[in-house]
């Protein structure tokens, strides 16, 4: 990306939806506006997990203000993330949907561990560089993200659910304050917490930081108290609980410092601070500048260059742990890639580059599923994709590179995909043509081969080969051919020419 390039994160949180603009200088990120709209999304899941009416309408309404400012903006510039609600919710696809048509940008529901490494990015970009052993805590709305990491490497991730929002409304119903109540909420959060102690324990890190809304609510309440700016202590922490405990309840709480839109949910916020204090026997936290909108930000440029691309990283490692064929890997990849670049004739080169970027990932990790077994190994590895905690992929994307693992061979007409989107298709098409033409595990024969595709009026992808080839190749003829089959059951068509 260039100098001068602007960014934008949307950052959907159970408790505030925030957009954060700022413009690229030589690796820094400096903002430009920034813009938060309290929506409190936690609130709206019912008992079965779905979001209410007026929840996902309290978000559209906001991401119809986001998406008017963000007008103008390429693909490319902004990135949406949504975190624990959206996570849990059932009907998310419907909010989401709607959603990106108001925003006009994807909205891109991130797994929790990869919601805490964006996290750690955040505070680290914003905190000078050294070799402190950090320790990144941030409390959200339904879900607290704990991180272990050094410079910019965040080293070990975790994520717990367990948040403000959702302490707030099972242990603190109308906003009322008691001392018991205070017990059992914190004893609650070291129940989920628990498991924390042995990793994240005193000796693993030097300095404590907290990021983003209760950390920073409660830092601000403590400084405003004449406690030291930007740090949370453990005394701190006592006094703020007992003038909660006195005032009885949220709305009769009269406390400089204190922002209106935090109080509903501060009692389920000071609780589980404390419980993490508490586990991790922390004597004070300093308050970071850097949130997950900031890690998103710094991310967006990592995604945009393939040697900083966390995401490779992540397939290289997935292929590593399940023993997959590296060198037939490679073949597949450099075949897929070749015809994905014959048949994308029109194609903007940006979106080609980043078409075939996914397509390699998928030949890499097509067969991640044979260590489990090489019966169906297409859909163990789907499986395996649509499950595993990749860090820098958003859930879709797994779910993406995982369709095209399960599409990479058999029928085509049980693969649920979207066969309308034709960058999806033409990747599954080149991705299938590929294992066929590298069936025996060599270098396939390509001279004289040419994919082309036309949009009207069949939908239809063309391969055609030099005279010769199907006689030398008799195998992979008669494959092809029964590929062309396979396509019969889509709405597109395939024809095949080796003559």
């Amino acid at each position: 990306m260039q100098n001068g390039t602007l960014l934008a994160a949307v950052d959907l949180g159970s408790n505030s939806f925030r957009l954060e603009i700022g413009r690229l200088d030589h690796g820094r990120i400096h903002r430009i506006e920034y813009l938060k709209e309290t929506v409190r999304q936690g609130n709206g899941l019912d008992a079965d997990r779905n979001l209410s009416q007026d929840a996902m309408q309290r978000g559209w309404d906001c991401l119809a203000r986001f998406g008017e400012r963000l007008a103008g903006f390429g693909k490319e510039q902004v990135r949406a993330v949504a975190t624990q609600t959206l996570r849990e919710a059932v009907n998310r696809e419907d909010f989401i949907k709607r959603g990106q048509q108001l925003l006009g940008f994807p909205v891109d529901v991130i797994a929790g561990r990869e919601e805490a490494r964006l996290i750690y990015q955040g505070v680290a970009h914003l905190l000078p560089q050294s070799d402190e052993r950090r320790l990144v805590i941030d409390i959200g709305g339904r879900s607290t993200e704990m991180v272990l990491g050094r410079g910019l490497e965040a080293r070990t991730l975790e994520s717990y659910r367990v948040g403000s929002v959702a302490w707030s409304m099972r242990y603190f119903p109308e906003g009322q304050f008691s001392a018991r109540a205070f017990e059992v909420a914190e004893i609650a959060a070291k129940a989920v917490l628990d498991e924390a102690m042995g990793t994240y324990r005193p000796d693993a890190w030097d300095t404590a930081y907290g990021a983003s809304g209760t950390i920073g609510a409660v830092s601000e309440i403590l400084a405003v108290a004449g406690w030291p700016a930007d740090v949370v202590t453990r005394e701190g922490l006592d006094w703020l609980l007992d003038r909660l405990i006195k005032a009885q309840s949220a709305d009769r709480l009269k406390l400089d410092g204190i922002k209106e839109d935090r109080r509903a949910v501060i009692g389920g916020g000071v609780s589980v601070l404390r419980a993490v204090f508490s586990l991790l026997d922390i004597e004070q936290m300093h308050a970071a500048q850097g949130a997950l909108r900031h890690g998103v930000l710094y991310d967006l440029v990592d995604r945009e260059e393939e040697l900083t691309d966390v995401r490779a990283t992540s397939v290289q490692r997935l292929a590593h742990n399940f023993s997959t064929d590296t060198v037939q890997s490679a073949r597949l990849s450099k075949v897929a890639l070749h015809l994905f670049k014959l048949a994308s004739a029109g194609m903007p080169e940006a979106q080609v580059q980043r078409a075939q970027r996914k397509l390699g990932w998928a030949a890499q990790l097509h067969e991640v599923g044979s260590q489990v077994s090489h019966n169906y190994y297409h859909k163990h590895g789907a499986y395996i994709l649509d499950n595993a905690d990749a860090p820098g992929f958003a859930v879709h994307e797994m779910h993406h590179l995982s369709l095209l693992v399960l599409g990479h061979r058999g029928k085509l007409r049980k693969l649920e995909a979207d066969f309308e989107d034709r960058g999806f298709v033409q990747q599954l098409l080149c991705l299938r043509l590929a294992v066929i033409l590298c069936h025996a595990r060599r270098d396939p024969d390509l001279k004289g081969l040419q994919l082309n595709w036309e949009a009207e009026p069949g939908r239809r992808f063309w391969l055609s080969c030099r005279p010769g080839w199907a006689e030398a190749f008799p195998q992979s003829a008669w494959l092809l051919q029964e590929e062309v089959l396979a396509w019969q059951k889509t709405p597109w068509t395939l024809q095949v020419s080796t003559s």
